[in-house]
């Protein structure tokens, strides 16, 4: 299932690639979501100031726990929302195709496409989720975790066309954390 903040077509494909994905508008209550018994909930791009529909996170924080969560770019922000993260204004947004983002469990450098002006703000040591990836210009939250409910995001754009395709990889841990999801059930 996936939100439709603002989805693009090259999302769509990387998922319809070990999916069947339908899509559903950005105000569907999740209860309605959860009657449809999907396997998982992808929260897509969109543009926009998250702070301004508080009601996306609301429905969001229903579904953590009970099906696995990723999403990108203003995904990324409502769920972060949903985990009690506070969202900022950057001074400068992030625009391009060459932002160099830290995987923190790898230590590798991604080269990423960006397009958004908020951001995570760095959250606090007691926060319900790990940073997994950092911006190496302004140090900002270009990924979190919360492992223990299945949910997860970046800001960037891991399905980028043109490029670069540094962090595709994103699409294929998606799939293995469906996976391991619906083995434990």
């Amino acid at each position: 299932m996936a939100y439709d903040f603002g989805i693009k077509r090259t999302i769509l494909r990387q998922l319809a690639s070990f999916a069947e994905v339908e899509v559903v508008p950005a105000a569907t209550p999740y209860n309605e979501v959860l009657a449809r018994q999907p396997h998982g909930v992808f929260l897509s791009n969109g543009p926009g100031d998250p702070r301004c529909s508080p009601e996306l996170a609301a429905n969001v924080e229903n579904l953590l726990g009970e099906l696995p969560v990723f999403g990108i770019c203003l995904g990324h922000q409502i769920l972060a929302q949903a985990l009690g993260a506070e969202i900022i204004k950057l001074p400068f947004g992030h625009h391009g195709g060459n932002h160099p983002v830290a995987n923190c469990a790898t230590g590798e450098v991604e080269i990423t496409a960006q397009n958004h002006n908020f951001a995570v703000a760095s959250p606090s040591p007691s926060a319900p989720f790990e940073v997994t990836h950092l911006n190496l210009n302004d140090h900002t939250v270009e990924g979190l975790k919360a492992a223990d409910i299945f949910a997860w995001g970046v800001q960037y754009h891991p399905e980028a066309g043109p490029g670069p395709h540094d962090s595709r990889y994103l699409f294929a841990e998606f799939r293995q954390m469906l996976e391991a999801f619906h083995k434990r059930s």
